[in-house]
């Protein structure tokens, strides 16, 4: 493949991807990025997609669930490649070193296209390969991403194409995007078939990351409208009360039916989730126990920690 192609393009041309797997990455990831090839390739009876993995080190990487994926090599065996995809999770700065963002600075315009699932995009964007593109990183972490990188066009869509770079929010949306390349390449009947294997139908690109109304066909809508308000309002939460009124039910009716669906006042719920958002710039980002506080809606550190303790057992500063 040429070098100024694009891998989204109909071709029987074999295409090679290098897999760039950072510590602490989802096994989830890895398997929905790799199983859609290995499914169209079963469909077509040929080899045609390719892969290989790689990591910072040339060593077996661990992953979040304890299990070490092997690996082909350093960064320097993904050459050759037509596109590289780099998968990463939490705190991918500890295996994104200076020394790997410089390597792939000078790897880059080896490769036909340059991708990334999950924070993927952040280490991209870190080696200012994102700069002027659109993109998107995991839906927790999106604005944070813009704040750091102003130069990206961030959107919060499942996966972004834009010219030799894509993006992917997480697992499910990059088997999205893998569906995308094989319909891309091979047409829709093969993508069909890859969809079928895994029992789904892939989702468009556009759509967005979390839609609280679609997740579950068992719970009730109004529900769902009070949960998005709640997370629309982290840092500035309403009261039940205003939740109620908002949805066109009673303060008491929205508890009932918050009962009957998830077991929990939506006042609980709505602690739970300022608590869990927390919890996860705690353990993933270096803000500060103040920021932190505001940005979920307490009014103190000491407030978030009170609370955070009481939820899980231990402090917030003993965690981080």
């Amino acid at each position: 493949m040429t070098k100024n192609a694009t891998i989204f393009a109909a071709s029987r041309q074999p295409v090679t991807l290098a897999l760039l797997v950072l510590p602490q990455a989802s096994i989830l990831e890895v398997a929905s990025t790799l199983d859609p090839l290995r499914a169209a390739n079963r469909h077509l009876g040929t080899e045609t997609y390719r892969w290989r993995v790689v990591s910072p080190g040339g060593q077996a990487v661990p992953l979040t669930c304890g299990i070490e994926l092997p690996s082909n090599g350093p960064l320097a065996a993904a050459a050759g490649a037509d596109a590289l995809v780099i998968i990463a999770g939490y705190q991918q700065w500890l295996g994104a070193t200076p020394a790997l963002i410089r390597e792939l600075s000078r790897m880059a315009p080896q490769f036909t296209a340059m991708g990334g699932i999950d924070a993927g995009g952040w280490v991209l964007a870190r080696a200012g390969l994102l700069k002027g593109y659109k993109a998107t990183v995991h839906w927790e972490d999106l604005e944070d991403f813009a704040a750091a990188h102003p130069a990206v066009d961030v959107q919060p869509d499942r996966f972004v194409i834009d010219r030799n770079r894509f993006t992917a929010g997480g697992a499910a949306p990059a088997a999205d995007l893998m569906l995308h390349l094989i319909r891309a390449r091979h047409g829709p009947a093969l993508a069909l078939q890859v969809a079928a294997s895994f029992i789904t139908s892939g989702r468009d690109g556009h759509e967005p990351q979390v839609s609280p109304r679609k997740t579950d066909p068992r719970l009730d809508p109004r529900v769902a409208l009070a949960i998005a308000r709640m997370e629309a309002r982290l840092d500035a939460p309403e009261t039940a009360a205003e939740t109620a009124s908002a949805v066109g039910l009673s303060p008491r009716r929205l508890e009932q039916i918050f009962s009957e669906n998830l077991g929990l006042t939506p006042a609980a719920y709505a602690l739970s989730l300022r608590l869990q958002a927390a919890r996860r710039m705690i353990t993933d980002t270096r803000h500060p126990l103040a920021e932190v506080a505001l940005r979920c809606g307490f009014s103190s550190a000491s407030s978030l920690s009170r609370a955070f303790a009481a939820k899980f057992g231990i402090a917030p500063s003993r965690l981080r």
